[in-house]
């Protein structure tokens, strides 16, 4: 379903509050009593990956702020769509909110059905960090360079390659991929990345899609992954020998994903005024966009309508890759 003019202006509408300020603000009319128990912050994949990590320290900067427990809860599945689907039926009184990349919203809805609707049922609150994608060999992969994918994907057996899901970008960066080399390519989702980083490791299948974590750099270093590929608008510093997916001339899987805070659509504007405010305070501080940019991750933020835009573009510019390759699943 396309996002109309009047559903951009009521996701809009609900995060205008969070315009008004960048400071931070403890007694706002209409919600004065807010916080007065604990949060919770739903993590849309497992445990261990670098979504869990960052909104864990996120949480307890949070907790401070805000004078209450923020805990977190991982609900992964369907590339995020499943957390996604209990944010959107949780009560809309400020105490439920989720970390998840703009995928559930801006492409999940593209390829597979979902149980909400991004534009009707999901208010984002900030934009968190932009993550590059990692193209990386495992144990099974023979080669140590991209361009052993077109030697290696010419015999008997098909290359392997997991992501982690149908809606997600890595699976994007796959396709693309796998149409512009014409190699034969089978398809291995999973629900998040803990479980296939580990089978990576165990060479289960021989190419993996993942973002990029300091869980991965450590594989990487250690030699037992391979870095092929990054999507990312540069060379990464932490990877400067790894071409970018645009260097090796594959412009259209040269993806990075956005992730970022959400509420429940009729969350008072008040609330997610003042945590918008707060979090953009915390991604200012030292140690958050240290740990962010050690791992190559840009620290973004700003404000609820720039995020809510931000995702309608993904949006559209995903409708068209999706009808352009035909990827739509039932």
């Amino acid at each position: 379903m396309r996002p109309s003019f009047q559903r951009r202006r009521t996701l809009s509408a609900l995060c205008v509050g969070a315009v008004a300020s960048l400071h931070p603000v403890f007694s706002i009319s209409g919600t004065p009593d807010w916080p007065s128990r604990p949060i919770r912050v739903i993590v849309v994949y497992p445990v261990g990956g670098i979504s869990d990590g960052i909104t864990r320290a996120l949480a307890q900067k949070l907790s401070h702020r805000l004078g209450v427990p923020v805990y977190v809860e991982n609900r992964a599945g369907m590339g995020g769509g499943m957390g996604i689907g209990l944010l959107s039926k949780a009560a809309a009184d400020g105490y439920t909110f989720a970390f998840s990349a703009t995928s559930p919203l801006s492409l999940s809805p593209h390829l597979l059905p979902t149980s909400y609707d991004p534009f009707r049922d999901i208010a984002p609150v900030i934009s968190v960090m932009q993550t590059p994608i990692l193209l990386v060999g495992t144990p099974a992969f023979k080669g140590t360079r991209f361009q052993d994918l077109f030697t290696l994907g010419q015999g008997e057996n098909p290359l392997r390659w997991a992501t982690s899901g149908h809606a997600t970008t890595g699976y994007l960066v796959m396709e693309s991929v796998r149409r512009a080399s014409k190699l034969d390519i089978v398809h291995i989702p999973y629900k998040g990345g803990g479980q296939q980083l580990m089978e990576a490791l165990n060479g289960q299948f021989e190419l993996l899609s993942t973002n990029m974590g300091e869980t991965q750099l450590q594989y990487i270093r250690q030699g037992r992954l391979k870095p092929l590929a990054v999507g990312a608008p540069a060379r990464l510093k932490q990877l400067p020998d790894v071409p970018t997916f645009a260097e090796l001339g594959i412009a259209q899987a040269n993806l990075t994903s956005s992730f970022g805070i959400f509420a429940p659509a009729k969350t008072p504007a008040t609330i997610l005024a003042r945590l918008n405010a707060a979090l953009n305070e915390i991604l200012q501080l030292t140690d958050i966009r240290a740990l962010l940019q050690s791992i190559d991750n840009m620290p973004t933020g700003g404000t609820a309508t720039e995020f809510a835009d931000q995702i309608a573009r993904e949006w559209e510019v995903n409708r068209r890759l999706v009808q352009a390759q035909h990827l739509k699943h039932d």
